[in-house]
């Protein structure tokens, strides 16, 4: 009932077709669409389009009283988009669009780093066929998708849709309506925040790389001592058993550092890692 409340005015206002509202929240629909497309969990390939509209939508109509009042004060500075002129409109929609898209590409960065980090692990210890039943529409691993799924519904159970909602409003406080961010600076935050990702995926991975590492070094040392036994027939269940007992005893702590950068992601959500 009180968010009831709290629309309910902004929506009789939309009712009456007063042209401002209405690009303020066509506005503010295009940043958290292109935002909610790629969001965990929300941008999922998997996830039929019209529940990513439908969701859109919903964020746009829930943050739409708290942000009215920036969105008025961006139409009476921009006297075009207060008339609804047509160059004023395009203009700050492909605004919105390219603020959210690269507020979602940073969020999806994560997601991402979670599917790398299985890779590398399935790569390196020989287990990246077994299981091989995809649950997601990208092929991968079976680490990486185990990961992936994991971490999404760790972040849906501890509240992703709230943490999104903030993430919207604070990109306000950063970039206005219809403003844009400066190239440079977004080139470089945008770096720094596929470098983070990258590094997240291989400090992830890092507990069966060095378990990979210490296997070939003992196979190695086996095989000089014992050159005609087969020590790859015998050390293929020794791997997959180890890298098995690995991802079962370091996934919750794996996904626990993976949930805590995307915590701090959505947080912050223009701050350099």
């Amino acid at each position: 009932m009180t968010t009831l409340a709290r629309v309910w005015p902004e929506l009789t206002r939309l009712i009456r077709l007063d042209d401002a509202p209405i690009h303020a929240l066509t506005a503010l629909f295009v940043r958290v669409g292109a935002i909610v497309s790629l969001l965990p969990g929300f941008g999922e390939r998997t996830l039929p389009m019209r529940v990513k509209l439908a969701v859109a939508l919903g964020f746009a109509l829930l943050l739409f009283p708290a942000l009215a009042p920036l969105a008025r004060a961006a139409a009476a500075a921009d006297p075009g988009l207060a008339a609804g002129e047509p160059f004023a409109l395009l203009r700050v929609f492909a605004a919105e669009a390219l603020t959210g898209v690269a507020l979602g590409i940073a969020a999806r960065l994560l997601v991402m780093s979670l599917q790398l980090a299985g890779a590398i692990a399935g790569q390196a210890t020989s287990v990246s066929q077994i299981a091989g039943a995809q649950v997601t529409p990208d092929p991968m691993p079976a680490v990486g998708a185990l990961l992936t799924v994991g971490g999404i519904a760790l972040a849906m159970a501890l509240g992703l849709p709230v943490k999104a909602a903030v993430l919207i409003l604070r990109s306000y406080e950063v970039v206005p309506l219809g403003g844009v961010a400066p190239p440079g600076d977004l080139a470089q935050w945008g770096v720094a925040r596929a470098g983070a990702a990258f590094g997240l995926a291989f400090s992830l991975a890092a507990p069966f790389v060095v378990a990979s590492f210490a296997y070939n070094l003992a196979l190695g040392a086996l095989n000089r001592a014992m050159p005609q036994l087969m020590v790859a027939f015998v050390g293929a269940p020794a791997i997959t058993m180890g890298a098995l007992v690995i991802l079962w005893i370091g996934a919750p702590e794996m996904l626990a550092h993976w949930s805590e950068s995307l915590d701090e992601a959505l947080a912050f959500p223009f701050r350099s890692p």
